[in-house]
């Protein structure tokens, strides 16, 4: 229990950080003038942590857990004063990029150190625990991100990581100092790492773009495509020679890691993207400020982890896991389309739905994780559990840029009516503006903003939902086996 607290504090740390910046993007995006960048100040941190979370999972099975997440924390801890003193959004972007590279290891390291001393059967339970972690921050990030914004100001989302990050820093160092490294070495496939991470970004930027408003035909626009669909080509190639690849490949052979990696990446797809998309529609469409608009979404981030935590418990008394996993892939597309059609001034209509979400996507977190790692060898787990970290960032990170840019696209061409400005980025901003100025009066101008937002998410969403139901495809496949330390069986594997 020493170590879990330990490993709870850096999970908490990592969590905290990825639901109280959302709240505030808009406030950010204001007083540093840059909207056209907003989606980076998520998909910064996130392309980062996605790169190098399997690079972390490497290092701790041959340098040992402690001092692996120790460096982590540190390291995350130094860009979180870089992020609260940017003065311009270029330098917070590169900011949350080192933030990102710390923040990488935090919980993927922390997962794997659990699974190095909880038996698979019982990791469901202890996934329990994890899963309070993520109720307290995800209740409280939001809250403390648009309070602070609102009353101090959005820099104090980062300052308020020193303290917590030297506690945990602290923790992990007396927790974690009797548990050894496993001494298997590792040649680390950086060439592999700067590849996916420069493809990736390549044709992040390009979708960006086009959300701005940019022809695809553009040269340099153009230029960013090819060239990041060439990274991600090398990327791959590079991937089937290494000796020890950055994601194994082979590993995505066997169908249970395949569909579990698939369904983790749709899942942080609709939640990063839904814990950008719902503050800013309850500020341009609700008209409520960033406080308020942190507390209409505590609903869906507290679902989440509630969800999770009954994930766990059902999956430790019955020792299954499809039956969680379809019920949440079901679930999720319908509620999203529900959230579609729902008006975001009905308060208790939301907090249903996004109670309704919150819960299909707990459902698939643990189920998809302990999935995983019983379908490798117990030797593989670590690289597994890697696996799964890597694709629940990636889909964070390709959703939150994606599901931007289609919205700023869709409020590009349909605010041209509503605004005298040119250029995807500056109508958000005019919109946003000019909706915030006439919030509490019946300003036809406002109220033509508030329609056009509406109806640009409102295809957004539906957009979610259709890309949501995937899921449950992929789930019917999935054969399921008995969990290793299961009463009823010897160890099986997966295939």
């Amino acid at each position: 229990m020493q170590v879990i607290f330990g490993l709870m504090l850096a999970i908490l740390l990592g969590a905290l950080e990825q639901s109280i910046v959302a709240v505030v993007l808009p406030e950010i995006a204001l007083q540093l003038n840059g909207f056209e960048d907003m989606a980076w100040v998520i998909s910064a941190y996130l392309v980062a942590s996605t790169v190098a979370t399997p690079i972390y999972g490497k290092l701790s099975d041959v340098l040992g857990r402690r001092s692996v997440l120790s460096f982590a924390i540190v390291m995350f801890t130094l860009a979180s004063v870089a992020c609260a003193m940017a003065q311009t959004m270029p330098q917070l972007i590169v900011a949350r990029i080192l933030q990102g590279l710390g923040g990488g290891g935090l919980i993927s390291v922390s997962q794997a150190t659990i699974a190095d001393v909880v038996p698979l059967r019982e990791r469901g339970r202890y996934q329990g625990y994890v899963s309070g972690v993520w109720a307290v921050a995800s209740m409280a990030g939001p809250v403390i991100g648009g309070y602070l914004a609102h009353f101090l100001s959005w820099r104090w989302i980062f300052w308020i990581n020193l303290p917590l990050a030297l506690l945990a820093l602290v923790s992990v160092r007396r927790a974690l100092r009797h548990l050894p490294a496993s001494g298997r070495r590792h040649r680390i496939d950086y060439l592999g790492a700067l590849l996916f991470g420069g493809g990736l970004s390549g044709v992040l930027v390009f979708l960006t773009r086009l959300g701005q408003g940019q022809s695809p035909l553009r040269p340099d626009t153009l230029a960013l495509l090819l060239a990041g669909l060439l990274g991600l080509a090398l990327f791959v190639w590079q991937e089937r020679r290494a000796t020890d690849p950055v994601i194994p490949l082979a590993m995505l052979r066997v169908p249970t890691v395949a569909i579990c990696c698939i369904t983790l990446f749709l899942c942080f797809f609709q939640l990063i993207a839904m814990s950008v998309l719902l503050p800013l529609r309850f500020q341009v469409v609700g008209g409520a400020h960033a406080d308020a608009a942190a507390l209409r979404l505590v609903p869906l981030t507290l679902a989440i982890p509630f969800g999770a935590f009954a994930s766990g418990r059902l999956m430790s008394l019955t020792g299954r896991y499809k039956p969680l996993q379809m019920v949440g892939s079901l679930v999720a597309p319908l509620a999203i389309v529900a959230l579609a059609f729902v008006d975001p001034r009905s308060v208790w209509l939301c907090v249903a739905v996004m109670v309704v979400l919150g819960l299909a996507i707990g459902l698939q977190l643990p189920s998809g994780l302990v999935a995983t790692q019983n379908a490798v060898p117990p030797q593989q787990v670590g690289v597994a559990t890697a696996l799964t970290a890597f694709s629940r960032m990636l889909g964070g990170a390709v959703g939150v840029a994606v599901l931007t840019t289609v919205l700023i696209a869709l409020l590009r061409h349909g605010g041209v009516a509503v605004s005298d400005l040119a250029g995807g980025e500056d109508i958000l901003m005019s919109m946003f503006r000019r909706v915030m100025a006439a919030n509490g009066t019946e300003a036809a101008d406002a109220a033509a903003v508030r329609a056009t937002a509406e109806h640009a998410f409102r295809i957004l969403f539906l957009l979610s939902a259709g890309v949501s139901l995937i899921a449950p495809f992929l789930v019917a496949r999935l054969n399921e086996a008995t969990l290793r330390g299961s009463t009823a069986s010897a160890t099986v594997s997966a295939e």
